[in-house]
């Protein structure tokens, strides 16, 4: 098995990310209510397991999960996020991409836990609110509105979050499985995975 990432695969790891990227910002527009905010990393990963799963049966090679997580990362800095998606993808991404490749790509086990661990890569978009704090609420406070601001700073005390991460794991495996019934159940039927 050719183990080179070939144009093919760059492509094939383009459109994903694209998908994945699109239905990621579209559920991430329920985070103008300040509870679904905080429970963004949470919703994600089960919605966007349904793109990643069909992702993951056209993934053979080494780094282009990785590559997926980067690109990202980047696109959530595009977007008006600070730098630090573009760290949390850079380092989940390659520890989903170890955990599938221990799995050769076919294990459920590996896919279920490495979907678990890149999923926690969203997380990167909300750390600032912690590491950051002052700033952070500053600048939501200045495009959100007081009432907005204020609501988010109740809802997130910092043990919140550690509490995130482990729920965004979670939510992640939870994804990979409602990812496989529907890959099973529809694009397997249509012939697409």
């Amino acid at each position: 098995m050719d183990t080179k990432l070939q144009a093919k695969d760059l492509i094939r790891v383009g459109v994903f990310t694209a998908i994945y990227f699109v239905i990621f910002f579209a559920t991430g527009l329920v985070g103008y209510i300040p509870i679904l905010f905080v429970m963004l990393p949470v919703i994600m990963p089960i919605v966007t397991g349904i793109p990643f799963m069909l992702f993951v049966t056209k993934v053979k090679k080494f780094g282009m999960i990785t590559i997926m997580a980067l690109l990202l990362g980047f696109l959530m800095f595009a977007t008006g996020h600070t730098w630090v998606p573009v760290v949390t993808a850079g380092i989940c991404g390659l520890l989903g991409d170890l955990i599938f490749k221990a799995g050769k790509y076919r294990r459920f086990r590996n896919t279920v836990l490495g979907y678990g661990v890149f999923s926690v890569w969203s997380m990167g978009a909300m750390l600032p609110m912690w590491l950051m704090r002052e700033s952070y609420f500053e600048y939501i406070r200045g495009s959100m509105g007081d009432e907005y601001t204020d609501a988010i700073l109740a809802l997130t005390p910092d043990w919140l979050a550690f509490a995130v991460v482990a729920a965004a794991f979670v939510a992640g495996i939870a994804g990979a499985y409602l990812g496989k019934a529907v890959l099973k159940k529809h694009f397997q039927r249509a012939g697409i995975a």
